[in-house]
């Protein structure tokens, strides 16, 4: 995982003081400044800090085990959970981004309970040319307050993601963003789901996932599995092991692409007793065995 000294360190060769005193932290950047011939690359990894991009040029997002193309301008947001890189298709590359860390809305929100930062959420959003001046606005305030001397710049700056953060989740169609009262198997479903992803993302070798089987998150959530499996069906459209399938193919395909870890390793931190197993389970779903997955995102950048 990335840090914040390392964004810094990486790109300044230096660390802003209010960094290395680990209080909460915002700064905002043009993209300008960071692409070209001596540039950097992009390593596909994971952050421990929230970004915001402004992408103007067309751009392939490498993000979690998903590739999602910006054909002309877009709206990122990443959280410091799911790792992701750039590749840009065009020459011209524009834009601007901004960081914060966690600690920076402490006691101000949780960030986390906004859909753009949920599991499963692809947070990237095309925009229009109306809509990329209205964003270029929000960010340019951003840099405008970064250089005044107004006493509560930094309650107005966190106004300003908030601001990013509404207009982008009002660019969705009403359904996906209207608050409906939950039932009975809605709470259950909701209570399995976030059982499920509380157990990722692996960041290590010493990790490994506690719950596989709808037995296990049954016995956790105290109903019947039968009941488990019912009411997610009902709610989902799927069967409780396909969704914790899916979610550890997810989580697989991450650790292939970004780590150097071996089958074996990836293997444990899944909870999969052989690494035979899990490459059988891989290849069932993949159509391809890890190693080769490796072999093709490596070769895909």
């Amino acid at each position: 995982m990335q840090s914040l000294e390392e964004f810094y360190r990486s790109k300044f060769d230096r660390i802003p003081e209010n960094v290395r005193n680990g209080v909460g932290h915002f700064n905002v950047f043009t993209i300008d400044e960071y692409i070209g011939e001596n540039a950097k690359p992009v390593v596909y990894s994971r952050k421990d800090y929230f970004k915001i991009t402004l992408i103007i040029g067309r751009n392939r997002i490498h993000y979690a085990d998903k590739v999602i193309d910006i054909q002309k301008q877009g709206l990122f947001f990443t959280n410091p959970q799911i790792p992701y890189k750039f590749e840009w298709i065009d020459d011209y590359k524009s834009g601007i981004f901004c960081v914060f860390t966690p600690a920076f809305f402490h006691h101000f929100g949780n960030l986390n309970d906004y859909e753009i930062f949920k599991p499963g959420m692809v947070p990237v959003f095309e925009l229009t040319d109306e809509q990329l001046e209205d964003v270029t606005q929000i960010f340019r305030k951003m840099q405008a307050e970064m250089i005044s001397d107004y006493v509560h710049k930094y309650d107005l700056l966190r106004n300003l993601i908030f601001d990013l953060l509404h207009y982008t989740l009002k660019m969705q169609p009403t359904s996906k963003t209207e608050k409906q009262q939950p039932n009975a198997s809605q709470r259950i479903t909701h209570l399995f789901l976030e059982l499920l992803e509380r157990q990722f993302p692996i960041e290590d070798l010493t990790q490994q996932i506690r719950f596989r089987s709808p037995s296990e998150f049954a016995g956790q959530l105290s109903v019947h599995v039968n009941h488990l499996n019912r009411v997610i069906k009902e709610v989902t459209e799927k069967t409780t092991s396909e969704i914790i399938a899916e979610r550890l193919l997810q989580e697989a395909k991450i650790l292939l692409r970004h780590t150097d870890w071996n089958i074996s390793e990836i293997a444990y931190t899944l909870a999969f007793k052989e690494a035979t197993h899990f490459n059988n389970f891989f290849k069932k779903n993949m159509q391809i065995t890890p190693n080769q997955f490796r072999e093709i995102s490596n070769v895909g950048g």
